[in-house]
């Protein structure tokens, strides 16, 4: 697993972690069952605190992306539990809103910003 890691761009480090595991779950470069490096591991690689590390692991598996198996590593989740609209529209409210903000400053039309989002998920092979 190849994640890159940007400390200067202002996002926390543990949610950069976060959003490329659920990325690459996403884009199937994670298949379900896929083991994930361990928490230390993935610490070295990318050169950060193993808190950091942790924190995003407990977060992924707090919500079903993940799951630890005590002594036996971490995988992708099997089959994440379904959540209810509301609640995926909750998670997805921030990052709706974080878009909106730069697209409004960057002053880009409202139909070039859908465009954007509807391109992003057909590069994800149109899966959902």
């Amino acid at each position: 697993m190849l994640l890159h890691i940007n400390t200067s761009s202002g996002f926390p480090v543990y949610l950069q972690i976060e959003g490329q595991v659920k990325q690459a779950i996403a884009a199937g470069a994670l298949p379900q069952g896929h083991a994930l490096p361990s928490v230390r591991r993935l610490a070295a690689q990318l050169r950060i605190n193993p808190n950091t590390v942790a924190k995003a692991y407990q977060n992924l598996e707090r919500e079903g992306v993940i799951r630890t198996v005590p002594g036996g590593g971490t995988y992708v989740a099997e089959n994440s539990p379904g959540l209810l609209k509301s609640e995926k529209l909750r998670r997805l409210r921030p990052v709706a809103q974080q878009l909106a903000v730069e697209s409004f400053q960057l002053r880009l039309p409202h139909g070039d910003v859908v465009k954007l989002v509807e391109n992003e998920l057909d590069g994800l092979g149109g899966k959902r």
